[in-house]
C-alpha cells in the first residue's frame, strides 16, 4: 500500500510539476486565513484519497495506474510551510487587537529592524520546540511570539524585579510549576522546562478567564489583580474586555505589544522589513548526561563553541554540570552524534573540575575559601557570593575536585543543594576559661555558638572533654558591619529582616 501512494504521488508530481516552494531569506507571502488547517493535519485527508481497493481485488500485487488515477484530482497537494514563520501563520488563532496602542507598537518594532533582527536570529533556536509544544496542546500559535515581549528570546534575561529567562517567571511562581532553583541550576533559564511551565500557566489562565487577551493580562500582572479588575469593572457596569480594565501601563501595553509583533510576522512586507529564513525542523535534540562534566569539556565534545552551548544549557549557571540533576543536554541536531561519540571515547577519565562540599556549619567566607584551597576572590566568583556575608550551614559549594573528593555529585545535593548566606557581623575574639564540669555544650550554649565551632576553633574534637581553668577562643560577634554611632549600633539587636520581592506588574 505504502507502494501504491508513492507511485500515485510521483505520477500526480511529473504531471503537474508540483514541487514545494523553496526556502528563501525573507517572507513575501500574504498572510493565510487565522482560521487555516494546520499542515500537520492534512497527511490523514491524503491516505484516504489514495489508498482505494485494486481495480482488480483478486489479482496479486501492484495494478496499472490509469490516466485518471494519475490526475490531480485524486491526490491531495501537500501543501507544506514555507519556513517556520509560514507556519506559525497559519496557526494564529487570537483576535486581533485594533487598537492604537497596537498600531503604535507596530511602528514602533518596524523601525527598529535591527533590534527586530537581533530578536529573531536569537529566537531560530527555540522557536520550532516552542511551535511543536503549542500545536501538540491545540493553542494559538500567537503565544510562541512571546518571548519576543518577554526576554527578546534571551533565556539568561533577568529583571528588575527578579523574572528570570525566557518566559520571565518570578522565583515564587516558578516553584509552583515545578521550576527548580537551587544552587546548581535554575530551571527558570531551561528551555524545556521554562516552556512547559509557561504553556502549563498560560491554559491555566484562559481557563480562568475564557480570553487569551484577560489571560495574556494575567500573565503579566498576575491572576488576583486581573480578577479583581474586572470584579471592579462588574460592579460599576462597564466593559470586561482587555481594553475596558483600568491596569498599570506594562500590562496596558503588554497585549500591543505582542499584537504589534504578530502583525509583523504576519505581512514583514508590508512594513519594508524581512524576517531571516527559519527551517521548519528541529534546532537541537536531547541527549543523555551520565556523569559530571564541565561545560567548557561538554562544549568541545560536541565541537562547539562554550556561548554555543550555553544557548541551549543555560539552566547551569556553574562551571560544571552535574548529571544527578541536569540528566540531559540540549546539543545543535548534527552534534548531537558528534557529543555521545566523543563522550564514549574519552572513558574513564576525569570529566568534572569541581564538585560539591556541604558546610557543616556557619562559616565565614574566608575559611571556606581556605579549605577549598581557593584565593577568597575566585571562591566568591565561582559560587556567586558578595561581600560582607557569611555562609549558613548546610550551604552547598562548588570547590575544586580532588582525589578525597571524586565522586560525582548525590541527586540529593545537586537536585537540592542550596546556598544560606547572612549579613557577615563583626566578629570579636574571646579568650575564656572552662568552668569546673563545663563541656563544649556548656560554653558554645554561654556564648550563643555552636559547639562545633568552638570544637573547630579550639582544634578539638566535638565530643572533647574540657579540664576547668582550660583556656579556650570564642568568636562572638561586635559591633555591626554597618556604618553610624558604635554606641547606637551596640543597643541595636539584630533584625534578621529579608529582602521581599519588589512588586511589580510582572507577576511571575
Amino acid at each position: 500500500m505504502i507502494n501504491r501512494l508513492f507511485l500515485l504521488l510521483a505520477a500526480a508530481c511529473v504531471s503537474t510539476a508540483c514541487v514545494s516552494p523553496p526556502a528563501t531569506q525573507g517572507v513575501a507571502v500574504e498572510a493565510p486565513p487565522s482560521r487555516a488547517v494546520p499542515w500537520r493535519d492534512l497527511t490523514p485527508s491524503l491516505v484516504d484519497k489514495t489508498d482505494k481497493p485494486a481495480s482488480n481485488p483478486g489479482s496479486a500485487g501492484l495494478s496499472p495506474l490509469t490516466p485518471s488515477e494519475s490526475s490531480p484530482s485524486t491526490v491531495t497537494r501537500m501543501d507544506l510551510p514555507v519556513d517556520l514563520w509560514d507556519r506559525i501563520r497559519r496557526g494564529f488563532a487570537m483576535p486581533d487587537l485594533d487598537h492604537p496602542l497596537a498600531q503604535d507598537r507596530t511602528q514602533w518594532y518596524a523601525a527598529r529592524g535591527d533590534y527586530l533582527q537581533r530578536m529573531t536570529d536569537r529566537s531560530s533556536k527555540y522557536l520550532y520546540h516552542i511551535v511543536e509544544e503549542i500545536e501538540r496542546r491545540g493553542m494559538p500559535t500567537e503565544l510562541a511570539l512571546l518571548p519576543f515581549i518577554e526576554s527578546a528570546f534571551n533565556p539568561q534575561a533577568v529583571s528588575t524585579a527578579r523574572a528570570t529567562g525566557m518566559w520571565q517567571f518570578m522565583p515564587a511562581t516558578g516553584k509552583n510549576f515545578d521550576l527548580k532553583q537551587n544552587a546548581f541550576r535554575d530551571d527558570r533559564r531551561d528551555v524545556l522546562a521554562s516552556t512547559r511551565a509557561a504553556l502549563d500557566y498560560l491554559q491555566k489562565l484562559h481557563g480562568m478567564f475564557g480570553d487569551w487577551h484577560l489571560a495574556l493580562a494575567a500573565y503579566n500582572w498576575g491572576e488576583g489583580n486581573v480578577g479583581k479588575a474586572l470584579a471592579r469593572n462588574q460592579r460599576s457596569q462597564l466593559g470586561l474586555s482587555y481594553t475596558d480594565l483600568n491596569m498599570p501601563n506594562e500590562t496596558r501595553y503588554y497585549v500591543p505589544k505582542l499584537q504589534a509583533v504578530k502583525n509583523i510576522v504576519a505581512m514583514p512586507q508590508l512594513y519594508n522589513l524581512q524576517l531571516p529564513h527559519i527551517p521548519n525542523h528541529p534546532y537541537f535534540q536531547t541527549v543523555p548526561l551520565t556523569r559530571d562534566i564541565d561545560v567548557t569539556l561538554a562544549a568541545k565534545l560536541a565541537d562547539i563553541s562554550v556561548e554555543d552551548f550555553k544557548s541551549l544549557n543555560p539552566s547551569a549557571h556553574r562551571p560544571v554540570l552535574l548529571a544527578a540533576g541536569t540528566p540531559q543536554l540540549l546539543l545543535p541536531w548534527d552534534n548531537a552524534e558528534i557529543f555521545m561519540r566523543n563522550f564514549t571515547q574519552h572513558g574513564e577519565a576525569r570529566m568534572a573540575s569541581w564538585t560539591a562540599w556541604v558546610t557543616p556549619h556557619s562559616i565565614k567566607v574566608t575559611e571556606a575559601a581556605k579549605r577549598a584551597g581557593m584565593p577568597e576572590a575566585d571562591f566568591r566568583a565561582l559560587n556567586g557570593i558578595p561581600p560582607h556575608m557569611l555562609i549558613k550551614s548546610g550551604s552547598a559549594l562548588l570547590v575544586p575536585r580532588t582525589a578525597r573528593m571524586d565522586e560525582d555529585v548525590s541527586s540529593a545535593i545537586a537536585d537540592n543543594g542550596r546556598l544560606d548566606l547572612s549579613p557577615e557581623a563583626q566578629l570579636r575574639r574571646l579568650t575564656v576559661k572552662a568552668k569546673p564540669k563545663d563541656n563544649l555544650d556548656a560554653v558554645a550554649a554561654r556564648y550563643k555558638v555552636s559547639a562545633a565551632q568552638l570544637a573547630e576553633w579550639n582544634k578539638l574534637s566535638p565530643r572533647s572533654p574540657l579540664k576547668a581553668g582550660q583556656t579556650l577562643v570564642v568568636y562572638v560577634a561586635g559591633r555591626p558591619t554597618s556604618n553610624g554611632p558604635p554606641k547606637a549600633q551596640a543597643k541595636k539587636k539584630p533584625t534578621g529582616k529579608s529582602g521581599s520581592d519588589v512588586q511589580t506588574a510582572k507577576a511571575r
